[in-house]
């Protein structure tokens, strides 16, 4: 779905000052590294690696040239080319997707009278199939865990990613599992009847992980960076930074720690592999004390996820950020 409307929140001027905040993190402190292989490929690509608290101090070069690298725009496919979606970094091509991923579905009892319970893999085949046949939705995010698998000796994920394929023809942002990576390769392979070239060449999933706020890149999302070129799947950063937790109170603030969060997985992964489709993203918010939990419908979420996608455009990245 296409739409000419804009919203600015940021100024040009104030996306300079992220900017520059953001090197001035990257740069010193830094930002916290929990993979050995991850640190050293930074470490080789001339960054200041302290290997006694694993903190990793990224010089502005190294951000210059993945954004410099990062592609301006690619095509997400689906298992059909009808369902292929174009990421552009301009603004020109909006795109929908559901949200997830959660572990609740809510079922309608009455008028007015809903029931909560635990989410099941025939959730997913049930929510995957909807989404299928919705004009209006483009890809699919995985929506919800399959819990009736959480206490089973299961590989959950392999289970939940063959339900989708099950159940849609269009592009899945996965919930996946660094060890399976391999596994979800071969499962597209399948789709392609065991065609690797083709599977390579036209990749129908996104794989991708969060940092850990603030400023850390855990082993989950390095192992993702460091091995998805390998297999030409789109990688995803997501920054899930909570304003007043895990950042700052103040919205710029968070935007900044957000910013040096995501721009630290985008360079690791060009540094594996320049020119790797990798996709800025976010899904940060303002964290609430009275409920105690992130809303991603508060009106902070509304504005964060608009800044942040000018500070995408700004970069020349294609973006995924969350709404309601």
């Amino acid at each position: 779905m296409n739409s000419n409307a804009t919203a600015t929140v940021l100024t040009r001027d104030g996306l300079d000052k992220i900017h520059r905040a953001t090197l001035d993190i990257l740069a010193n402190p830094g930002i916290k590294v929990d993979h050995e292989g991850a640190r050293r490929i930074f470490k080789a690509a001339g960054c200041d690696v302290s290997e006694d608290d694993k903190i990793v101090r990224i010089p502005e070069s190294l951000v210059n040239e993945a954004v410099r690298t990062v592609p301006r725009s690619f095509t997400l496919h689906g298992r059909s080319k009808k369902h292929d979606v174009l990421m552009s970094s301009d603004g020109s091509a909006g795109n929908w997707m559901t949200f997830g991923v959660g572990v609740k579905v809510t079922e309608y009892v009455s008028p007015g009278v809903y029931t909560a319970r635990d989410s099941t893999l025939k959730d997913i085949g049930r929510i995957a199939k909807v989404c299928d046949a919705c004009t209006h939705v483009n890809m699919l995010c995985s929506p919800v865990s399959a819990m009736d698998l959480a206490d089973r000796p299961a590989a959950r994920t392999l289970h939940e990613v063959y339900e989708i394929f099950q159940n849609t023809s269009k592009p899945a942002l996965l919930d996946p599992e660094p060890a399976y990576l391999d596994c979800y390769f071969e499962m597209m392979k399948a789709c392609y009847g065991g065609d690797e070239e083709e599977t390579l060449k036209k990749p129908f999933v996104i794989v991708g992980s969060c940092p850990t706020s603030p400023l850390e890149l855990g082993s989950a999302i390095c192992e993702f960076a460091v091995r998805s070129p390998e297999y030409n799947i789109p990688m995803m950063v997501l920054s899930m930074a909570m304003s007043a937790a895990s950042s700052p109170i103040f919205l710029a603030g968070t935007l900044v720690t957000h910013n040096a969060e995501v721009l630290a997985g985008i360079v690791l992964t060009q540094l594996v592999q320049p020119g790797h489709p990798t996709i800025y993203g976010s899904s940060s918010t303002a964290f609430d004390f009275k409920s105690n939990s992130a809303p991603v419908g508060s009106p902070e979420l509304a504005l964060i996820s608009a800044a942040v996608s000018e500070l995408a455009q700004y970069y020349g990245f294609p973006s995924i950020v969350a709404g309601t």
